[in-house]
């Protein structure tokens, strides 16, 4: 039997965000502003984002992506290193992956992403992503390109894998592939007409036996085993200031929970609570919660659903 070495490989979503804060969103067209506090670009994109919430759980984590021989680059190798996750580094042909985030006084974010910097065929060594998978529990991956290909290599090493689709609309082809082949299937409410159909028809046309759809704050909708459950919001622990990285907190909390037994109710709140956290952390920090404070925030909380119903609904 394969000694699995790592808890969650994570592929795909490392980059770079230039964040400029804007007095509102949507922004009105002006010749020029006066931005304060100012613009400033960090390392951390949604799979750093999940790697970095993974690891400060504490589950052994270890990041795959495309990257350039860039400046963008150099910061993202640094991230991973001043933190001590594992990551594993393929050129990128087209360079780091980069974004603008606009971020409003509310904590609301619109990022706008380089559509230059990937490209579905760029290359990647399916023998290294055989080999990563081969000694990991789960796999993560996010819809950056050229990770949909991989999927078929995690399917035949035989780990389990998520994805977060976030603002998907529910017919966008390319997220589609992810979200049909995936045992676990994150998204956003934001984009969605119908989320309780939209999560339905995932887990009845793909693999998912856990769909969530989160919802800002009302929360987030969880299916599981044909039962659609509602796990309400919790409080943030201080003043919201960006709401970016707040479904990778989701997202990591949750593996966090489902890789140690908990049910996928349990799971959810799990998620929100970081969620919540994640809301707090300045634009231009990257910051995670610990497993203490979630634990202690789900506590608060209050216990989520048992399996036969009791509790929370």
């Amino acid at each position: 039997m394969t000694r699995r070495q790592v808890d969650v490989l994570v592929l795909g979503g490392a980059g770079v965000d230039t964040i400029v804060h804007v007095p509102r969103l949507p922004l009105q067209y002006a010749d020029s502003l006066m931005i304060r506090p100012g613009i400033e670009t960090r390392a951390g994109q949604s799979g750093d984002f999940v790697s970095l919430g993974l690891h400060a759980l504490g589950l052994r984590t270890h990041h795959l992506d495309l990257i350039g021989d860039d400046h963008e680059g150099d910061m993202v190798r640094s991230l991973h290193g001043d933190l001590g996750i594992p990551f594993t580094g393929v050129p990128a042909p087209g360079g780091t992956k980069r974004a603008v985030n606009l971020v409003g006084p509310d904590g609301r974010r619109m990022s706008l992403y380089d559509a230059d910097r990937a490209r579905d065929t760029d290359p990647f060594d399916e023998a290294m992503v055989r080999g990563l998978a081969a000694g990991a529990r789960h796999a993560h991956v996010v819809i950056t390109q050229p990770w949909s290909s991989a999927l078929p290599l995690l399917r035949e090493a035989g780990v389990s894998i998520s994805t977060d689709l976030h603002d998907w609309d529910g017919n966008d082809a390319y997220h589609e592939t992810f979200a049909l082949q995936a045992d676990v299937v994150f998204m956003s409410s934001s984009a969605l007409s119908d989320p309780e159909g939209t999560l339905r028809d995932v887990t009845r046309r793909g693999r998912a036996h856990i769909a969530v759809a989160t919802a800002g704050d009302e929360g987030a909708y969880l299916l599981h085993e044909g039962e659609l459950t509602h796990v309400p919001a919790v409080p943030p622990p201080a003043p919201v200031v960006d709401s970016n990285g707040a479904g990778d907190a989701f997202a990591a909390a949750f593996l966090f929970g489902l890789l140690d037994g908990e049910h996928p109710r349990r799971c959810a709140l799990y998620g929100v609570v970081a969620g919540a956290y994640a809301c707090t952390v300045p634009s231009t920090r990257t910051g995670a919660i610990g497993r203490d404070d979630l634990l202690s925030g789900v506590a608060e909380a209050g216990s989520v659903a048992a399996p036969d119903g009791s509790g929370n609904g």
